[in-house]
């Protein structure tokens, strides 16, 4: 018998604008993470990816919500990899 099947993570600042997924990490310290939770942003949520330029912030969308994000911050968030799509840059 084997256990569920894990499905790939990624950071969140390789996928291309248009990607939608959804959040399944965050990496930080406490109040990084609180941050993020008054932003709408949760293990669980479905986020998709409005802008992400080769440099700057990206420009995500959660919960009916635009919000731009560093570069640092989004590094910091993983989302399932979606199926189908390679990750931006590859």
């Amino acid at each position: 018998m084997t256990g569920p099947v894990q499905q790939e993570q990624v950071i969140l600042e390789q996928l291309a604008s248009g990607t939608r997924t959804v959040v399944s990490e965050l990496r930080g310290g406490k109040d990084f993470i609180s941050r993020l939770a008054g932003m709408g942003i949760s293990i669980g949520c479905p986020i998709e990816v409005l802008q992400n330029p080769a440099s700057g912030p990206l420009l995500v969308r959660v919960r009916d919500t635009r919000i731009a994000l560093g570069r640092g911050e989004a590094a910091k968030i993983s989302v399932r990899k979606p199926e189908g799509e390679p990750p931006r840059g590859e």
